[in-house]
């Protein structure tokens, strides 16, 4: 997985962390979903490199996570509607009824210029419990093609001010001729705050400045003359301020039974050299393929007809479909984290979340529900026993744990789809996971994701279910 800037992202943050260091830790500018970089192998780590070790058991941590969505046919009618209407339904969700306008857009990747007609929905202000450092917003949708949606953010911050309406994306369902690129949006930036790819972060977070409230802006998009329409059931936002921070509290196994899900294997590796125009082929797949793995798990499938452009010769042509429907033509991957999750929800009556968990004891709750996740991490080959590899970006995906509370992961970086099942030591796993910085092969301070994951789970989730997704503020 890649996350880039304006800049590449990944050139920027290794000068900028290169010079500060480890002693000037606290005070680098981008926060820890900005670092998050291409699942490459890393060189032997350099000796003398610290390795974390386990830390003892302390309090509970503070909260350091807010996730808050709109899905509900009362939540659409409390935003501000202009041109679209809500629908109720067994999936409540916005579609547009009768345009505002129209608008020309130029799609930067195909160099055409098009009308399009919109209309837009801008949610209540939302106040953090958690004032942010970061926000990522992540959305559910259907665009047939011809349509897509803008996805918005406006932040205020805790000194009175506000950013600029940021986007966070603009998005389709597919990548048709009728349809535009999705894409991320680079060089988004006040003097306070700036936009990686998916990711709203406060430029200094050692000012104290923080984000204090948020509203979501989403423009639904569709051919003039038409009566086509996106449908937009959910979308959300989560804020967070995570320390800075090496080490992580070690959690106590909570599962003492173990636990483990029957989520289909798939590999990465086995891909590679397919369709390099989707970021570089199989190797760098990993958040696409661990997406199908929870999206099969769920009974889900892509058609035979959504399978017919791929080479009959491939296997698992699902993957291919996967990273051809999460890639992001701005960010030139599959890694972004919202795409990933909109792609999950495209599929009969699922939803998709982007969130941070604050440890593994949440992660054991998920997975007793039956509700297995994707977890962003980097490490060193030696930061990791039964990895093999070192990376400085890599998703994989929590299907249960061991009676003795080690993890139970699918890793798509394996040799095949037999060997992808893994089970790495709890203490390393969380460390990794749930890290803000942390030091690579060459001995410089660079970051981790701090916790980040994605969540797939029905739109109509069972009781066990819907107990942990609302204790984990996610319903």
């Amino acid at each position: 997985m890649t996350r880039s800037g304006p800049t590449p992202r990944r050139s920027v943050l290794a000068a900028a962390l290169g010079v500060a260091g480890a002693a000037a830790v606290s005070a680098t500018a981008p926060a820890t979903a900005a670092a998050a970089a291409r699942p490459a192998p890393s060189a032997a780590p350099a000796a003398g490199i610290p390795v974390a070790a386990g830390a003892p058991a302390g309090p509970k941590a503070a909260r350091v996570a807010e996730y808050h969505g709109w899905s509900g046919h009362a939540d659409w009618l409390a935003g501000t509607a202009k041109g679209v209407r809500a629908e109720g339904g067994a999936r409540p969700g916005i579609v547009i009824s009768r345009p505002l306008g129209s608008v020309d857009y130029t799609d930067p990747h195909t160099g055409t210029t098009a009308a399009w007609e919109y209309a837009t929905w801008t949610s209540p202000v939302r106040r953090l419990s958690v004032p942010a450092t970061e926000a990522i917003v992540s959305w559910n949708a259907r665009t047939p093609a011809g349509t897509w949606i803008q996805i918005e953010l406006k932040g205020t911050y805790t000194d009175g001010s506000a950013t600029p309406w940021y986007v966070m994306g603009r998005w389709a369902s597919d990548d048709g001729a009728s349809s535009i690129r999705r894409t991320s949006v680079d060089g988004q930036s006040d003097d306070k705050s700036s936009v990686w790819t998916d990711t709203l972060s406060i430029d200094d977070p050692a000012s104290g400045l923080r984000l204090a409230a948020y509203q979501v802006r989403l423009t639904l998009h569709r051919r003039p003359g038409t009566t086509l329409t996106p449908t937009v059931w959910r979308v959300g936002a989560m804020g967070s301020d995570v320390p800075d921070r090496f080490e992580v509290p070690a959690s106590t196994p909570s599962l003492p039974k173990g636990h483990e899900l029957a989520v289909p294997r798939y590999s990465q590796e086995i891909h590679k050299g397919q369709y390099p125009e989707y970021d570089n082929g199989g190797e760098a797949w990993c958040s696409p393929t661990s997406s199908q793995m929870i999206i099969e798990y769920w009974g889900r499938k892509p058609s035979a007809g959504d399978l017919a452009w791929v080479n009959p010769d491939y296997a698992d042509p699902q993957v291919c479909h996967a990273a051809r429907a999460t890639f992001d033509y701005q960010y030139e991957g599959c890694g972004n984290w919202p795409f990933n999750a909109a792609y999950a929800a495209t599929y009969r009556d699922l939803r998709g979340v982007v969130t941070r968990l604050g440890s593994l004891t949440d992660a054991e709750k998920l997975i007793a529900a039956g509700i297995p996740l994707i977890t962003s991490q980097s490490f060193l080959a030696t930061e990791l026993d039964g990895a093999g590899y070192g990376t400085s970006g890599h998703l994989m995906t929590v299907i249960g744990f061991t009676a003795d509370g080690d993890v139970i992961a699918n890793d798509p970086a394996s040799p095949s789809d037999d060997a992808v099942r893994h089970v790495y030591r709890r203490r390393q796993w969380e460390n990794i996971w749930l890290r803000t910085k942390r030091y690579d092969a060459n001995g410089q301070v660079k970051s981790g994701t701090g916790g980040v994951c994605y969540l797939y789970f029905p739109a109509r989730p069972a009781p066990a279910q819907h107990r942990v997704l609302r204790e984990l503020g996610i319903l």
